[in-house]
């Protein structure tokens, strides 16, 4: 199946909400990442949400171009070739945006999608995210109602951040503190600014004691009764059931009990990038020990070139990092769940 179109990304997201289940968005940095994502969402049966941040846009630019909007660009052209030859649906995501990227990552991106819809084409992005943690909430909800103009008009979701993820990501820092936690009177003040869906759909990244990183289970203090608590609050007021389609940031290191709570609240998406970079990385560490005097000419030696052919361990990577995604994917309650 080709790329998701707007209208399948809607349903995808409805069936995930109604049942309960989200999809793993996968970060990737290369043509070879993407293909373990798709690999392992094919094998979950699942559809699934590939994502690229600015600093991986950047890199997969070439590192003498260092161009985040060309990065992008150049994932998401091989994208809508290469998932053409998977029965399932991709959704095609940017991550963390902050403000001082707007205009050289998210807002080019939104605006070649607005071009390509004027001409009757699918935008080439289905969803950006709009990183505002770092800004007051008043700023942070200014900017995603123009935002959220601009991406209604390229017929894609944004996503945008109410609260803080502590931890780093991608170079931005933010402590561990009460600010990991959104509150009741944040998301009022966010539905007020844009809605619940009719002046277009978002995606709202709640923080209920989220971290980036490698954290051992456990060691991340969650709170999902916040999502609970967020959904009821705004729901009454509206008198509409969850009315947000939540994300989930900063998951590694949490306890399955917690991931699968905070499904029932709400959540459609959860990022997923420490644990697969590690499942890409492990194969290749493993192929390189095992194959020591072959991958490196020693003493004169010649080597082995079936050793240092980056197929070789590239293959492996892409076994490993496919197999975590499916692991996401049971995790999540998605797999078994493509549209068929």
């Amino acid at each position: 199946m080709p790329i998701a179109s707007p209208e399948v990304y809607a349903e995808m997201i409805d069936r995930a909400k109604a049942g309960r289940f989200a999809y793993p968005a996968i970060n990737v940095t290369s043509s070879q990442t993407l293909n373990a994502a798709l690999r392992g969402f094919a094998e979950a049966e699942s559809d699934g949400i590939v994502q690229v941040s600015t600093g991986g846009a950047e890199f997969l630019s070439g590192s003498t171009v260092k161009d985040m909007v060309i990065g992008a660009r150049a994932l998401a052209e091989y994208a809508h070739v290469v998932a053409e030859k998977y029965d399932i649906n991709i959704a095609l995501h940017t991550d963390h945006c902050p403000k001082d990227k707007l205009d050289g990552f998210m807002k080019p991106l939104v605006a070649i999608s607005q071009e390509r819809v004027a001409k009757g084409l699918e935008p080439l992005f289905q969803s950006h995210m709009w990183d505002g943690s770092a800004v007051p909430l008043d700023e942070n909800l200014r900017i995603a109602v123009e935002l959220l103009e601009q991406t209604a008009k390229a017929r894609t979701i944004l996503e945008i951040e109410i609260g803080v993820v502590g931890g780093e990501e991608d170079g931005v820092a933010n402590e561990i503190n009460e600010k990991l936690y959104t509150t009741p009177e944040d998301v009022l003040k966010t539905a007020e600014a844009l809605g619940i869906g009719e002046n277009g759909r978002y995606l709202l990244a709640a923080t209920f004691g989220n971290v980036h990183g490698v954290y051992k289970p456990g060691n991340v203090k969650l709170r999902p009764s916040i999502l609970k608590e967020i959904q009821d609050a705004v729901g009454a007021k509206y008198n509409k059931d969850k009315p947000f389609d939540l994300v989930f940031h900063g998951g590694s290191g949490s306890l399955l009990s917690e991931i699968r709570e905070a499904l029932d609240y709400g959540v459609v998406k959860m990022n997923v990038d420490t644990d697969t970079q590690y499942a890409f990385t492990r194969p290749i560490v493993d192929h390189v020990f095992k194959n020591y005097d072959g991958v490196l000419k020693i003493d004169g030696e010649v080597g082995n070139k079936k050793a240092y052919d980056p197929r070789a361990y590239g293959k492996s990577a892409e076994a490993g990092m496919a197999q975590r995604v499916v692991t996401a994917c049971q995790d999540l309650r998605s797999a078994g769940t493509k549209i068929k």
